[in-house]
């Protein structure tokens, strides 16, 4: 990304100090949303930075289900939803992974793919990367090929994106935001 180039669209993020606790910069996305233009550019300027078909846009509950749904469209390809455990009807698969203070798990339907297909794994902010790095492992048990991931935004000093370049994936973000 060059330095400069997706300023307009940050600049619609607001910053909210202190939330949810001291020391936090909270960067809201609920203002770029609410900009229509903006919102469609930042889709349309995601969705440029694709490399090849893909078949599914996977999105992490739950801003990430904004960011699936708007990309499936132009890439022409179905949406599909990474769910809190407990949250689809029907059978599926999951995986753990670890937090600050405990555990999450996270689910997909056990037929929401056929082996092979290609996914493009999306959220709104790549932070730590916990939660990403634990959806393509499961998009991966599932039998999907994962090779890139696009955020909205990163928080680069949280090293998100670089553990998943460690995980071999390409890593795309429109904003970065230094700090936490």
């Amino acid at each position: 990304m060059t330095a400069g180039q997706n300023d307009d669209l940050k600049a619609l993020i607001r910053t909210i100090p202190d939330f949810p606790k001291p020391g936090i910069m909270f960067r809201d996305i609920t203002t770029l949303l609410l900009d229509a233009n903006g919102f469609a550019e930042a889709i349309a300027r995601m969705a440029a930075r694709v490399v090849g078909k893909v078949d599914l846009v996977a999105g992490i509950e739950a801003r990430g289900f904004i960011f699936a749904a708007a990309l499936a469209a132009p890439l022409n390809a179905g949406v599909l939803l990474i769910r809190k455990d407990g949250k689809l009807p029907g059978a599926t698969i999951a995986e753990d992974y670890v937090l600050e203070y405990g555990t999450d798990r996270i689910a997909i339907h056990e037929d929401a793919l056929v082996p092979g297909q290609r996914v493009l794994l999306v959220d709104d902010l790549i932070a730590t990367g916990g939660t990403a790095r634990a959806a393509v492992r499961l998009l991966r048990k599932a039998g999907a090929v994962v090779e890139q991931v696009q955020f909205l935004l990163d928080l680069p000093d949280l090293g998100g994106a670089d553990a998943l370049r460690g995980d071999g994936l390409s890593v795309d973000a429109l904003i970065a935001f230094d700090g936490h």
